[in-house]
């Protein structure tokens, strides 16, 4: 026979404290020139869950990373990519939207910040 625990509310699990308090998230999307994550970035935002900046759009004139690829090698972890979509006939060369988005984070230890 098989026990379950009963389920509290998700406000419940919401509310309690973290068993890593110390650990924050940034994160970063990365717009690729492709779809392939060693192509050349586009764009580019950063977050930053530790309080210790307040990156904005447009905040730099260089990206953080040549590459998505680089980005891995430097510790980032990929959370997700964009899903590839077709484009409609008549609009392959479109240029109005950045398709090629990957999502990233690093977990930082603020711990004696």
């Amino acid at each position: 026979m098989t026990t379950t625990t009963p389920l509290g509310s998700v406000e419940q699990s919401f509310a309690a404290p973290s068993t890593t308090p110390t650990v924050r998230q940034q994160v970063m999307v990365l717009y690729l020139g492709t779809s392939a994550l060693d192509s050349t970035v586009i764009g580019w935002t950063r977050y930053d869950g530790t309080g210790r900046s307040r990156p904005t759009m447009g905040d730099s004139d260089e990206p953080p990373y040549a590459t998505g690829l680089d980005a891995l090698l430097d510790g980032w972890r990929l959370l997700q990519v964009s899903q590839l979509l077709p484009h409609a006939e008549g609009h392959e060369y479109d240029t109005a939207y950045l398709p090629y988005e990957f999502l990233f984070e690093k977990l930082v230890d603020v711990g004696g910040a």
